[in-house]
């Protein structure tokens, strides 16, 4: 199959595009740099954020779009969050009128606000920051894009991430930073909140077997279904790290708005994953 991957230079999109080349397929990569891009993959210097009635053609036609894109992705109060949102929107628009019939958009937990057990297909959506309130908008819009077409829509709703943690801005990549600085305790809350972690290679995994097919659609939760207590998880990292630093636990107080345990439900990625 033919992917275009937006967003493939990003932490998330460069594992991407090698697990869908490894699986035989031809990528696409569209990015504003190409440094982390393997180098199987046809690069495409296209901004699709200047995305005219074109872009599916500039794109070279693809069966599928993974859209990853997104800029400030860390910072969840940037207003670059709210400002991109329409050429988010022209971008989809764009290569769905030009003919693209199968779009996969990157989602994200932030989107539910706070909410504590499963997250499900049909959890109601509470967004808390610009960051979540722009993800949660786009999965609107695209939702309406989509409505009364033959286009497949997927809306893959990420979680915590971890594994090539120099690359992330993650907790755990601070405290790999902070270990390489000589630093010996890293400040933390009482890390009693359950989490639903993820390896990078196992959500990029994830993404690509979802993407591959069109039978399960919709939103789908990208996650391993497993609540693990942010104390347990950082903990098996400085293990198996083997690093130097430890946590100082109560450094930080736990925030009232944080939920005790929040995970997503598994059922529709188990089902994609038992067909790879």
């Amino acid at each position: 199959m033919k992917f275009l991957i937006t967003g493939a230079n990003g932490y998330i999109g460069a594992h991407v595009v090698r697990h869908l080349l490894d699986r035989g397929h031809q990528v696409y990569a569209a990015d504003i740099q190409f440094t982390n891009v393997d180098s199987r993959a046809v690069c495409l210097p296209v901004d699709i954020f200047q995305a005219d009635e074109t872009i599916y053609q500039q794109c070279q036609e693809p069966d599928v779009c993974i859209h990853m894109a997104w800029r400030n992705g860390f910072v969840h109060n940037s207003e670059a969050h709210i400002t991109d949102l329409p050429l988010h929107y022209r971008f989809l628009k764009n290569m769905i009128d030009g003919g693209l019939k199968h779009v996969v958009i990157m989602g994200s937990m932030h989107e539910v606000g706070y909410w504590e057990g499963a997250i499900r297909e049909d959890t109601p959506t509470n967004p808390m920051s610009l960051y979540a309130i722009a993800k949660n908008t786009l999965r609107q819009v695209a939702q309406q894009l989509v409505k009364d077409t033959d286009v497949c829509l997927q809306w893959l709703r990420g979680y915590y991430i971890l594994g090539d943690d120099l690359r992330s801005n993650s907790i755990f990549g601070k405290i790999l930073r902070a270990d390489m600085e000589g630093k010996e305790t890293f400040p933390f809350n009482s890390g009693k909140n359950k989490y639903d972690f993820i390896d990078i290679e196992e959500l990029a995994a994830q993404i690509s077997a979802a993407a591959e097919q069109t039978e399960i659609d919709g939103i789908i939760n990208c996650c391993s279904g497993n609540p693990v207590t942010l104390a347990e998880k950082v903990e098996e990292f400085i293990r198996d790290h083997e690093l130097k630093i430890r946590l100082a636990y109560g450094a930080f107080p736990d925030r009232a708005y944080d939920s005790p345990g929040v995970w997503g439900d598994n059922t529709k990625i188990s089902e994609i994953m038992k067909k790879a």
